[in-house]
């Protein structure tokens, strides 16, 4: 299949939704080793940009757009629309992170 069309909008320009498949998501749980939380508590004495939690949320981030890509690939889908992100601490270290949107089937107009 031909790479899946994603925007956080909810129409694509130039393409006509013809089927809406529901919505799609990708969850990952992610948490830092304690090396890395201790790295990274160094890094905020300092201030400023952290990038060992940086680099983590990004990795994170990646993982659940990647799974929601599937999940729309597997449903049929060509495109998603109004995809969204979302983020949730499960506890004390650990985040939950989720992509989801509208997976649909867009022909060019």
């Amino acid at each position: 299949m031909a790479e899946l069309l994603i925007t956080t909008s909810t129409s694509l320009d130039g393409y006509r939704v013809t089927k809406q498949l529901g919505l799609v998501r990708g969850i990952t749980v992610r948490s830092r080793s304690i090396v890395g939380n201790f790295a990274g508590g160094i890094l905020a004495i300092f201030g400023g940009q952290n990038s060992i939690y940086t680099e983590l949320c990004e990795r994170a981030r990646e993982e659940a757009y990647e799974l929601m890509v599937k999940h729309a690939r597997d449903q049929g889908a060509n495109a998603v629309i109004n995809m969204r992100y979302d983020a949730n601490d499960v506890m004390a270290g650990i985040t939950e992170v989720l992509a989801y949107g509208t997976a649909v089937v867009v022909e060019k107009v």
